[in-house]
């Protein structure tokens, strides 16, 4: 059995706003991971099943190793189809808002999500949420938003409802957002939560496989040149830095996802609870920034403070606008401040 985390409250609006509804619009964040995408889509087949006209949008392009999620296919990008995609949106019902806690983490598709009569609907498990939707569902303590929309689907009623397709969507994101549940994954109702989704007749090894097991020759390539050139150790802190310009990026033919895991490498070895990935990014004039940390330290603190950003305690991102030099400097003048907290850890 499962706690009842979300309020009952919430879960009577939201089946409501579904029951109600004919055009229901999902939207995720930038660059979408795969618990943005496995939420999204999970809830997408859940809705498909109560005949509901669904569509899916993204801001911009998500990782080739996610291509294969059932209904991935028919994501609209807003980058690509922003005429399209406001169309939708403004005709919506519903807006369900997955995996994002305030609108300019969507980027360009905020202003049509905030224009929108529709009902909006937040699933998310970031902390400080924005008050921007009617029903806001948002639980830090919950390990994905995938497992939050399995639980919310359950609560009203609609467990077999589930399919298999929307099954391998939601087992994906609480998968990849707990690093193959190897991080904020302590909870014994996620193993709950996967028995039920293996009995929708999921494979879970092959969704392993299809995840971190289909990368190109460039990105191991890139990994060897990140870990032998690019890694910085700073044993006093306990902490490591990788940095990437996009020249680099380009030599290894680098394309969405191919750095995808990079931040957690320095984690595995011994004495070191913090870890830190710089990127520049190939679409925007900005570096994205990924945060790491085992133990109690904070890396959401560091994100918000430095980089613009934040996130769970051992998990966190943030962007910089500015140089790479810049950006390295930042990071050491963080490990100074949070020496004391890197060393008791």
């Amino acid at each position: 059995m499962l706690t009842k985390i979300i309020q009952q409250a919430n879960i009577d609006k939201v089946k409501t706003y579904f029951e109600r509804a004919e055009k229901i619009v999902i939207v995720t964040h930038v660059s979408p991971d795969g618990d943005a995408l496995g939420s999204s889509l999970g809830l997408m087949h859940y809705l498909y099943e109560e005949e509901k006209t669904v569509h899916v949008i993204v801001p911009n392009a998500f990782p080739d190793f996610l291509r294969w999620m059932p209904g991935a296919k028919d994501i609209i990008r807003y980058d690509k189809y922003s005429e399209f995609a406001d169309k939708l949106i403004a005709e919506a019902d519903v807006i369900c808002c997955l995996d994002f806690n305030a609108l300019s983490r969507i980027d360009a598709v905020g202003p049509a999500v905030a224009a929108s009569a529709g009902r909006k609907v937040m699933i998310d498990h970031h902390l400080n949420p924005e008050p921007f939707c009617r029903v806001t569902i948002s639980h830090p303590e919950i390990s994905s938003t995938s497992e939050l929309v399995f639980r919310l689907i359950c609560r009203m009623g609609c467990f077999d409802e589930i399919t298999y397709e929307g099954a391998q969507c939601i087992y994906t994101g609480m998968m990849t957002d707990t690093g193959g549940f190897t991080y904020n994954s302590n909870n014994r109702e996620i193993y709950f939560i996967i028995s039920e989704l293996l009995s929708k007749g999921i494979d879970k090894d092959e969704i392993y496989r299809k995840v971190f097991n289909t990368y190109s020759e460039g990105r191991l390539r890139l990994m060897g040149y990140v870990l032998y050139e690019k890694m910085e150790v700073f044993p006093q802190f306990h902490a490591s830095l990788i940095w990437l310009t996009k020249e680099e990026q380009g030599r290894f033919q680098y394309v969405k996802g191919d750095t995808e895991g990079f931040v957690n490498m320095p984690l595995q070895m011994k004495g070191i609870c913090f870890s830190v990935f710089l990127r520049e990014d190939t679409e925007k004039k900005m570096i994205k920034v990924s945060l790491r940390s085992v133990g109690s330290f904070p890396c959401n603190k560091v994100a918000a403070e430095f980089f613009n950003g934040g996130g769970h305690l051992n998990a966190s991102g943030g962007e910089f606008y500015g140089t790479m030099p810049e950006a390295i400097e930042l990071f050491k003048q963080a490990l100074v401040k949070y020496e004391d907290l890197l060393v008791k850890n």
